[in-house]
């Protein structure tokens, strides 16, 4: 697969995604980067901003199995990961699997839920892999968190912390549309009835598993030169030394 090729799969996404959200084209372009990328993204913006929807529409346009976690206070690592049950029948604990245990994970207002379930996630996002009670069980190598949060000023939220920001290849954040954009959403959705899923609005997939597959494999054969490296590693170093950041970029960063 070239360059062209992946340049299409992009385009028959966005294709898809546009039926149902208007605007957010940046937001698009970066999560189909880390989709050919293999890393994961954090979506923050104000409520009603399209973000869960927008990832929805995402996943939808794929060919791969669809998570979603909506986090709330009382949730509880168990209810990401799975656990263990005992089945009387069989006098044997089983292992009944979260919804982690999927290709593209949508984790919805990841920061509504406290930093002891929010550190579930870690160790699938860095190494594809969960440990429930001592064992290990290996995730799908493709497997992709698209999470949201709201603006951390909001009431009950909880800051994510720098090691699990750290595993996201992309912060981005979601602003209010234009005024011609917010016209056109007003114009097609609002005189909608029902919910506005994907379903609704006629989206589904677009391109294949084996697609994205081929499309992830020929991008991380791309060769850099070292002047492309030193550059990288001048940008990254130049963030721990300024004023303006709390925390510069760590070497996980610019190896992504």
């Amino acid at each position: 697969m070239n360059v062209n090729d992946i340049k299409d799969l992009a385009n028959r996404i966005r294709g898809e995604v546009r039926k149902a959200v208007i605007g957010q084209d940046a937001t698009v372009d970066i999560l189909l980067t880390a989709l050919f990328s293999s890393g994961h993204v954090l979506l923050e913006g104000p409520p009603g901003t399209a973000k869960t929807l927008l990832a929805q529409c995402f996943a939808k346009s794929i060919s791969l199995d669809f998570g979603r976690i909506q986090f709330t206070p009382d949730l509880m690592p168990g209810d990401v990961l799975g656990t263990n049950l005992f089945n009387f029948q069989t006098n044997e604990f089983s292992l009944t699997k979260g919804p982690i245990f999927t290709d593209l994970l949508l984790a919805d207002e990841i920061n509504r839920t406290p930093p002891k379930t929010q550190a579930a996630l870690l160790e699938a996002m860095q190494e594809r892999k969960v440990t429930i009670d001592g064992d290990t069980y290996r995730l799908n190598p493709r497997f992709t968190v698209i999470a949201t949060q709201n603006p951390i000023e909001q009431q009950g939220t909880y800051p994510l912390p720098e090691a699990q920001l750290d595993r996201f290849l992309f912060k981005h954040t979601l602003d209010y549309p234009s005024r011609e954009e917010e016209f056109a959403i007003v114009a097609q959705h609002g005189t909608r009835t029902g919910m506005n899923t994907p379903d609704s609005f006629g989206i589904g997939p677009v391109i294949t598993a084996a697609e994205l597959d081929e499309a992830v494999e020929a991008v991380a054969q791309t060769k850099l030169k070292d002047d492309i490296i030193s550059y990288i590693v001048d940008l990254i170093r130049a963030t721990r030394e300024t004023p303006a950041l709390e925390t510069g970029a760590s070497p996980r960063a610019a190896a992504a």
